[in-house]
């Protein structure tokens, strides 16, 4: 069997990641990342324990593996800590949401349901059967490979209807894709607050919502993303006229008119159009 030797100072990354874990069973880690970087064909548990030639122990670190789920956001909080100190943070630092699924097989897959593809294919499945994460992932620029993200964090989404079994077993409360996605960002601006730099959000129009957008301005992140079509959209209260005096109660957040985003993408030049024409607020 080969034996694999990992680099001394990664070594000393997963041991630091460790320490969140119970000290009979932290040395599980190292030889069990090692199979997962090692590991070829299909992602799975007993892939990186083949890697590694744990099979004769593949029991006690499957039990291990239940250890290592209840402990995972201190160890992400340790691996966030670890990339700002490895990577040096720009003026602002930027991360990526969104929710992806993963395929999966059998009828009795813990968590698993029946989601919408996002990439059909040639066969145009609109639907697929496996898991649902949402992720958070540090946008960095590599000076060879541009642009990558680093996954951090990642919530699994179980559908309300699927909830009551897994709520019964593990006291698991159900949560939306956009309430998870507000957990993500409160967590790691609680962690880098200590940085004081500017964060910064991108999501696609799906997370372009009040529960979310809410939590995640009250946590002081920027997040940019785009206009739902059927965003509220509404002009700005017009100012007093000279010499008209002003009315009682409290003064008015939002005009009269609304506008519909889906008109204004009719008309040519349309966003530029848009942008001349009116001044506007979003209810959030």
């Amino acid at each position: 069997m080969a034996q694999w030797h990992l680099p001394a100072e990664l070594v000393l990354w997963i041991t630091e990641l460790s320490w969140p874990l119970h000290r009979r069973l932290r040395w599980r880690l190292l030889p069990l990342i090692t199979g997962m970087l090692f590991a070829r064909g299909r992602r799975t548990v007993a892939s990186w324990l083949r890697a590694a030639g744990l099979g004769q122990d593949y029991q006690d670190y499957y039990y291990f593996l239940g250890s290592l789920g209840r402990k995972v956001k201190s160890m992400a909080s340790s691996l966030l800590r670890l990339a700002v100190s490895v990577i040096a943070p720009g003026e602002r630092l930027l991360f990526a949401l969104d929710d992806t699924p993963t395929k999966r097989y059998g009828p009795k897959v813990e968590g698993a349901g029946i989601h919408h593809n996002p990439t059909p294919g040639p066969a145009d499945q609109k639907f697929l059967y496996g898991h649902v994460w949402v992720t958070i992932a540090w946008v960095v620029r590599h000076p060879l490979w541009g642009a990558i993200g680093l996954p951090l964090r990642a919530l699994l989404y179980v559908r309300q209807k699927q909830m009551a079994l897994v709520q019964r077993l593990y006291g698991v409360k159900f949560q939306t894709k956009l309430e998870m996605a507000a957990e993500l960002v409160e967590w790691f601006a609680e962690w880098l607050a200590f940085l004081e730099k500017k964060l910064w959000v991108v999501a696609d129009g799906a997370y372009a919502a009040r529960p979310f957008l809410r939590r995640a301005l009250a946590a002081g992140v920027v997040v940019v993303s785009r206009l739902r079509k059927n965003a509220a959209l509404f002009s700005l209260p017009e100012p007093l006229r000279r010499g008209q005096a002003p009315r009682r109660g409290r003064k008015r957040k939002y005009g009269k008119k609304t506008i519909s985003l889906a008109k204004r993408a009719t008309h040519c030049n349309a966003w530029a159009y848009f942008v001349s024409r009116y001044r506007f607020a979003i209810s959030v």
